[in-house]
């Protein structure tokens, strides 16, 4: 898909279509008047109808008279024009883009807002890309239909270019969530990654069961072992300073498929288990950007790649497993095997001596208990740091919220035979008990916990997105990484 900025009149754009934003209470932007000039008051006829309100994310189709090049614009509100920002942003050019997509078009064109500052404009371009992919991978008749070419109306050159940036690392997290898990598994999470860092320009190395072995990581290779697919790790690293440790460490939980193992899940349950690696997914996509952006910073991404499967070699509930730190683990279900691979990933991770530390897994149904399907649930040994990736997910519109960390919690996972035990004591507080199992392989290291088991894998389509897989949390982590980690 190509890409640009314009500042050519909306009356001469060719194109098979174009968007015009307007706001709330009938506010028009420059452009908007513009259009309204053109067509003889034809805008301001509309909002005299009240067929267009400019309320955020509202759409009216206009089959446009002879005066505009195009015959097809869409009319997408803005919302109050004193709220816009980045996120507001967003969601308008998402939700036209996305309804602009339900039929095949080459050129589109997106008029909102001319005046909006670089942050703005590149938040609404990373939307509008965004909103036009879909999960429909293997359709051959497809619900969406991405553009070939995409103008904006704007100055900001560079904010377009970095908006679509942030939008293709976002969409490749999507797609590799949405791949089914014969495509998607740890050699070939691998292989695609090892491409990426290629293209990208970022260093990964690739571990694979043999050095698995020799590093110890028997928490990680305990999961794996039930599987024909072999494990894999990958340590993956972006050098934008000279600093000797990174100041941020990713580490993502890549668990391509997850049965249950003995503990089996049933049918409905494993239905969309493919999308238990978007926590690695969402650090490769992150790490992508990052190397793209050429962001100044040292950045440390760590993914553990396992199939929790079925087979006579499975682990078993009882078992003991030695993690690469030497903690002893008692295994009393197989479905919580997503904090046993984030273990060893963790410490490989805390071999470099990061500065700071964050975890992402599909981690717990508990989380979404608590916290629904839209809210990333946050967890911490380090306050400030927890409220700065809060305040970071606020500016960027993806909702996360603190879980409490009381020390009574590590009771739980205490036990009898060994160190640890992977589940605490029952249904309750399972989300925070499995953030307490974290924390015993962080040691001293600044680290939050977010687990995205609710918004990483979407049952149904929004207004601005396709179900499927969402890249939660990509734009948080590289803004997070852009204004200082």
């Amino acid at each position: 898909m190509q890409i640009q900025a314009i500042q050519q009149s909306i009356s001469e754009l060719e194109v098979d279509a174009a968007v015009v934003g307007i706001y709330e209470g009938g506010v028009l932007p420059e452009v908007a008047q513009q259009l309204d000039q053109v067509t003889g008051g034809g805008l301001q006829a509309l909002l005299d109808a009240n067929e267009v309100e400019g309320k955020l994310g509202d759409t009216a189709v206009w089959l446009s008279p002879p005066s505009v090049a195009t015959t097809h614009l869409l009319i997408v509100g803005l919302g109050p024009q004193e709220e816009v920002s980045p996120p507001t942003a967003f969601r308008a050019a998402a939700i036209a883009a996305k309804q602009l997509a339900g039929k095949s078009r080459a050129r589109v064109a997106f008029c909102l807002d001319a005046s909006w500052s670089a942050s703005v404009v590149e938040s609404a371009v990373c939307g509008s890309l965004v909103g036009c992919v879909g999960q429909d991978l293997y359709r051959n008749e497809k619900n969406l239909h991405p553009p070939e070419e995409v103008l904006w109306h704007t100055e900001e050159t560079v904010a377009v270019e970095q908006g679509q940036v942030i939008a293709e690392s976002v969409n490749l997290t999507r797609r590799l969530v949405n791949e089914p898990a014969d495509v998607i598994y740890p050699e070939t999470f691998a292989e695609i990654a090892t491409q990426e860092a290629a293209d990208s320009g970022f260093e990964i190395e690739v571990w694979d069961e043999d050095r698995l072995r020799e590093e110890k990581c028997g928490s990680l290779l305990g999961v794996a072992r039930g599987s024909d697919r072999p494990a894999r790790l990958l340590v993956m690293r972006h050098r934008g300073s000279e600093s000797k440790h990174p100041e941020l460490a990713l580490v993502g939980k890549g668990v391509t498929f997850d049965s249950g193992g003995l503990s089996l899940k049933p049918s409905e349950g494993m239905k969309a288990m493919k999308c238990d690696m978007a926590g690695a997914a969402t650090v490769l996509g992150t790490m992508r950007g990052i190397a793209r952006l050429q962001m100044p910073h040292h950045v440390l991404g760590v993914v553990g790649l396992v199939e929790n499967m079925v087979s006579g070699n499975s682990y078993k509930l009882g078992d003991v497993l030695r993690a690469r730190n030497g903690k002893t683990i008692e295994v009393l279900n197989t479905d919580a095997e997503g904090r046993l691979v984030l273990a060893d990933a963790l410490d490989v991770a805390r071999d470099d001596e990061p500065e700071k530390m964050i975890n992402l897994a599909t981690l717990t149904g508990a989380c979404v208990v608590a916290l629904g399907t839209d809210v990333v649930g946050l967890m911490t040994n380090d306050q400030a740091w927890c409220d700065r990736i809060a305040e970071t997910a606020a500016s960027c519109g993806e909702r996360a919220w603190q879980l409490p960390m009381f020390p009574e919690f590590a009771e739980q996972i205490l036990s009898k035979v060994a160190d640890i035990k992977n589940i605490g004591e029952g249904r309750w507080g399972g989300a925070i008990t499995a953030g307490k199992f974290l924390e015993e392989f962080v040691g001293d290291t600044t680290w939050t916990h977010m687990d995205i088991a609710g918004p990483a894998f979407q049952e149904n389509e929004k207004p601005e997105m396709d179900a499927g897989g969402s890249g939660v949390m990509v734009r948080t982590l590289l803004e997070l990484v852009r204004t200082g980690c």
